[in-house]
Parts: structure tokens; sequence; C-alpha cells
């Protein structure tokens, strides 16, 4: 693929040195940072396809670094590589505005397939709707900013990934794996609970509030979101 640049953010210079031959190898231009600082700076400058980002960085760690680039930047895909696998750490992840989560020790066929599954999507091009509307919510993708009633509603990166699938697919019944393939892009075990736990967050942000209620549950089958019950 043309003009692809990844920048990744990795401590461990050997880490760092050979993940970034094996994506040279594979096509891709790469740059490196070796603390979390230096990463910032570079995020912010430069554009990038795809991010890789450490957790356990000198200066600035991996969720701190993703907070800040997700401040000005919401649209470049971000990729975590780390030792820390509990499902907490990945939820801290996701919380951050991660795309995804990679657990050392890795294999590198599988970690760019991920990177593949995030270039490809980039590379569509498919002209879709800037602004979706559903009762008295307007959500601007362009900015990726949310209104109901006219007040403004500050989403996460991943909430705002789910209120856009929820969106898109009104009045359809999602299931766990559909919204776990279409929001996390990941084999992720979908016997966690981290769908109702983002399903639960944005409730009570865009509904607890207002009526109607969008977001429903069809309990045993999945999620949807309608202006009334199905």
């Amino acid at each position: 693929m043309e003009n692809v640049r990844i920048l990744i953010i990795e401590d461990e210079q050997r880490v760092a040195d050979l993940l970034k031959k094996q994506l040279e190898e594979a096509g891709y231009s790469s740059e490196s940072a070796y603390d979390g600082y230096l990463g910032k700076q570079l995020a912010e400058r430069n554009r990038y396809s795809l991010i890789i980002i450490d957790i356990n960085l000198p200066l600035l760690n991996g969720y701190d670094l993703c907070r800040e680039i997700r401040k000005t930047n919401t649209t470049t895909p971000i990729i975590m590589l780390t030792a820390f696998g509990t499902p907490d750490n990945k939820l801290a992840g996701f919380e951050a505005g991660a795309d995804d989560y990679v657990v050392k020790p890795f294999d590198f066929r599988e970690l760019l397939a991920r990177i593949n599954v995030f270039l490809r999507r980039s590379e569509t091009g498919v002209q879709e709707p800037e602004i979706i509307t559903m009762a008295d919510l307007v959500m601007d993708l362009k900015n990726r900013s949310v209104t109901r009633a006219g007040k403004k509603i500050d989403l996460t990166a991943k909430e705002s990934l789910l209120l856009e699938t929820f969106l898109r697919n009104r009045n359809k019944l999602l299931t766990r794996d559909y919204i776990i393939e279409k929001v996390w892009g990941v084999d992720f075990d979908p016997s966690t609970n981290i769908i109702d736990v983002y399903v639960n967050y944005l409730r009570k942000k865009i509904d607890k509030e207002f009526t109607p209620r969008l977001i429903h549950t069809k309990f045993g089958f999945g999620f949807y979101c309608s202006e009334k019950e199905l």
C-alpha cells in the first residue's frame, strides 16, 4: 500500500528496531520513538497512517500518550502493544482511545493482519454521510462531535465509534460478535463484559437525561438503536 507511514513508540529499542524492520519488509514506511514525550511530538508534527504504542514508556506512559493524541487526532488508528494483558489493562487502553490491543509476546503475522484491517478501512474511500441524526441526537462524524437536544455530549473515541455503529444500523439487532468486530476490530472474547460496560457508559451520556431512550437491549440476543422498543 502506497504512502503508508507507521509510528512505533516503544522504549525497548530491540523490539522497536525489529518491528520497524518487519514493517518495512512488508512494504510499509515506519519511524520509531523510544519515549512517550518524543512519540507525542512526532504524532503532533507528522501525519501517520497508524500508530503503535507501548504502555510502559518513560516520560509519558502509553495511556496518557494515547489521551494526548486523541485530543487533536480522533481518526488515526492506534494499536497498543504491551506486556500488560489483564482485562482491566485492556479496558483502560480502549478508554484512553486505542482502537486495538495486542499483548506481548506476539506473532508479527497477527499484528500485521490487524494493521492491514485498519489500513484497508482507510483506503476504501467510501463516502459516508458526515452527519447522522436520530430523534434530537446529532452526530457530526467529521468533527466527532455529538449533541442531544442541543446539549454537547463528550464521548471517548471508543464510545464515539460504538454510537456511530448503532446509528448506522438503526432499528437493527446487533449481536455481541458484530459489535466487537466493528468497534474493537479484534478477536476479543465476546464473553467478557466490555460491551456491557461501554453500552452503559453510552446510555448514561445520551439516554439518561433525555427521551426517548435510543439504545435498547434484547436479552440473550444483543442491542439495537431505535426511537422505540422493537
